[in-house]
């Protein structure tokens, strides 16, 4: 439960040695649910930690209404809650859990570590930190579009009336937050190409205001745990030069760079790979007793 909302979650155990085991919780992006994260938590259990999944409010599984509504600070409240669940379950170690977050999750991850010195240690891959000043392939008149979409919905929220939804991803030149020659490869991704999937194609466009907003660099310095940062070299969507500065003030942060976009941490099986193996690499150092 979180804020009286009922959320759903996997707990993926490993299978091959005794418990407690330390567990990573993994916190997904913007629209994204937990069932694209399934691999991530079966490689690391795999390599020895426990993994929690699971889906935030008003998204995949959990309840909560307005659907596909991005709530900041209920999100956030949404992985202390995982948080609270994992030190307290009868398998885990509650003095060795662990962040992981995706995009808007990374920010999350960053900004929930801040206040809890408790964790051992963050992963914030391809993280948020604000909008790019200037989306490529969008014109401005896309994006007055897009601008006031978002203030329309908004003034829907002031006024206690249903979501106008917008897609996540579209082609060129569609009213989507993300509008690229790559949409179908995107969606087929993020809805995983066919299988049964908790993702939808919408998401309520008042949650970019606040989003506007929101950065966790402004949280980065307080963090007392170390923080590995995986970034894209192409990324468009939460581009290296702005995440950078979370590193840079962060006391115990590193930075690494992968080649490809953001979607690559999904759809190129072996940056994926090494990716995940270099992060179970980060999280073992830093559970070893010396540290």
């Amino acid at each position: 439960m979180s804020g009286g909302i009922r959320l759903a979650g996997y707990l993926h155990l490993p299978d091959d040695r005794p418990g407690p085991y330390p567990c990573v919780v993994l916190c997904h992006g913007v629209s994204g649910t937990m069932d694209r994260l399934f691999p991530n938590a079966r490689h690391f259990a795999a390599g020895g930690l426990a993994a929690l999944v699971f889906d935030y409010r008003d998204f995949g599984e959990s309840d909560g209404e307005p659907r596909q509504l991005v709530e900041i600070e209920g999100q956030q409240e949404d992985i202390r809650a995982a948080v609270s669940f994992a030190r307290g379950h009868r398998d885990l170690d509650p003095a060795r859990i662990l962040l992981w977050g995706n995009s808007l999750g990374g920010a999350h991850v960053i900004s929930v570590a801040a206040a809890d010195p408790a964790i051992r240690a963050v992963v914030a891959q391809i993280p948020f930190n604000g909008f790019p000043r200037k989306v490529e392939g969008r014109s401005p008149w896309q994006t007055l579009r897009l601008q006031a979409v978002v203030l329309w919905d908004a003034l829907r929220g002031r006024l206690g009336l249903p979501p106008h939804y917008i897609p996540m991803v579209g082609p060129p030149g569609a009213l989507a937050v993300t509008a690229t020659p790559e949409a179908d490869e995107h969606i087929r991704i993020l809805s995983g190409s066919g299988e049964k999937t908790l993702w939808r194609n919408e998401i309520a466009p008042r949650a970019f205001l606040p989003m506007s907003r929101y950065r966790p660099a402004d949280a980065a310095p307080h963090l007392k745990m170390p923080l590995l940062i995986c970034v894209a070299e192409d990324d468009k969507e939460t581009p290296a030069a702005q995440t950078r500065p979370l590193a840079e003030k962060a006391p115990q942060a590193e930075l690494r760079t992968y080649p490809g976009t953001h979607f690559g941490f999904y759809n190129d099986p072996t940056i994926r790979h090494q990716v995940l193996t270099d992060q179970l690499t980060f999280y073992r150092h830093h559970l070893a007793p010396e540290n």
